[in-house]
């Protein structure tokens, strides 16, 4: 088949509803419902939900059943470069065919009904997993977790919620409390939830929560820990201690990440081969990737390259003191942000690591910040900027000033995508 059949179909489906999000189950449900309920026949589901880290946790889950010689289902949004990317089928990523046939089922059995993208789409890779065997289902939160697309399994194997902060206000409220809230929505009665380290508000509404519905929590900080030390990671649980190799994913906020996810494995029963496994082999990109080939590299042989997609305050955060703990270079940042988004909180704790940034339109996302405007929000957040007309362009300049400098890009998983794409 052609890869432009799928394309077709998702973009037929894009008509189906006036908005990108409109958080709400009831169609999902008549979906599901039409469809025989797929969501029924799946394997033992981890759902999995927070602001930052729910790729990174996803990944190393995913690397750990592998590691131990288990087949998983993956789905995870937003794809970078390919929708294909957001399916991963018993450890494959969801051929072409194989994507047509489910994405015409679910158009089909739609029946013209209003249904958003997101919605519609995550039911079709429900349908996927339902029909194909594996040992486990790992199922990523689109947004928020209670209206989520696919908060639709009545009782997950585990329930994860990563750490949280304020991100989508417009959705999901306007407090730390309101969106902690609609994440803690996929605790169900009798999972055990693996929670990563949560500022006190955020921890507190789970806590509310998860004793009314009788979900058993295993929160870090109290139940388990996850740490460095002499080179290895150490993560402590009821179990007791693991002593493993430190994360492959590079960053010090993966040290968190890796215990939730070895947390959650040991949880279900996983041994030391699954907990190896997610530290040393999980892949994530656009998770301070560095590249190596490609039109940027090129203009830049002497230099580092990274991406991240990373966009909202705690992750600007993160990706200060990941840099702060590299060895001394010159540092450029090239930046392209969403509308949506808390741009001068973003830039704010990443400014002393910078001699300067670069601020660039997202090519074909109508709701990204015009490279004028983000520019005059950084130098506001105390990192001076000037718009570029692309990030090929501010690489060039970058070149100009220093053939050995370091570079950041960052501000969106959209933006991350475009630049992938390009690179091979």
């Amino acid at each position: 088949m052609n890869a432009v059949n799928s394309d077709i179909i998702l973009d037929r489906m894009m008509s189906l509803h006036p908005k990108i999000i409109d958080l709400t189950l009831g169609r999902v449900w008549r979906l599901l419902a039409a469809l025989d309920h797929p969501e029924t026949k799946l394997p033992p589901v981890i759902h999995i939900a927070g602001t930052n880290g729910k790729g990174s946790v996803q990944s190393m889950f995913r690397a750990g059943f592998e590691g131990a010689g288990q087949t998983v289902h993956a789905y995870t949004s937003p794809h970078l470069v390919q929708f294909h990317e957001r399916i991963r089928v018993a450890g494959d990523l969801i051929g072409e065919a194989a994507l047509t046939a489910v994405l015409d089922e679910c158009y089909t059995a739609n029946g013209g009904e209003t249904i958003t993208y997101f919605e519609i789409t995550t039911v079709a890779a429900i349908l996927a997993f339902a029909r194909t065997p594996a040992d486990w289902t790992l199922l990523e939160v689109g947004l928020g977790g209670r209206l989520d697309a696919t908060n639709v399994v009545d009782k997950p194997a585990l329930s994860v919620i990563t750490p949280i902060s304020i991100d989508h206000q417009q959705y999901l409220g306007d407090t730390l409390a309101e969106i902690a809230g609609e994440k803690a929505g996929i605790l169900k009665p009798g999972v055990p939830c693996v929670v990563s380290r949560q500022m006190d508000e955020a921890r507190d509404v789970i806590e509310d929560r998860a004793q009314k519905v009788g979900a058993p929590l295993l929160i870090e900080g109290q139940d388990w820990q996850a740490y460095e030390e002499r080179g290895r990671l150490i993560v402590e649980d009821g179990q007791g201690l693991v002593d493993l190799p430190l994360p492959n994913l590079i960053g010090p906020h993966q040290i968190g990440n890796a215990g939730t996810a070895v947390v959650g494995l040991r949880t279900l029963g996983m041994g030391e081969d699954a907990a190896v496994g997610a530290v040393t082999n999980a892949y994530w990109p656009a998770r301070m990737q560095r590249l190596t080939k490609g039109p940027l590299i090129d203009a830049l042989p002497n230099g580092e390259i990274w991406l991240d997609g990373g966009h909202n305050v705690a992750a600007g955060k993160a990706l200060a003191n990941h840099l702060s703990g590299l060895a001394e270079r010159e540092t450029w940042l090239i930046a392209g942000m969403l509308n949506t988004k808390d741009a001068r909180g973003f830039f704010a704790p990443l400014a002393p690591q910078f001699m300067g940034g670069l601020t660039v339109d997202i090519p074909g996302e109508a709701a990204a910040i015009p490279a004028d405007d983000l520019a005059n929000q950084a130098t506001d957040a105390g990192l001076p900027s000037n718009p570029v007309n692309s990030v090929e362009s501010a690489i060039k300049i970058i070149a100009g000033k220093s053939d050995r400098a370091r570079v950041l890009i960052c501000g969106s998983l959209y933006l991350a995508g475009k630049v992938l794409a390009t690179s091979g």
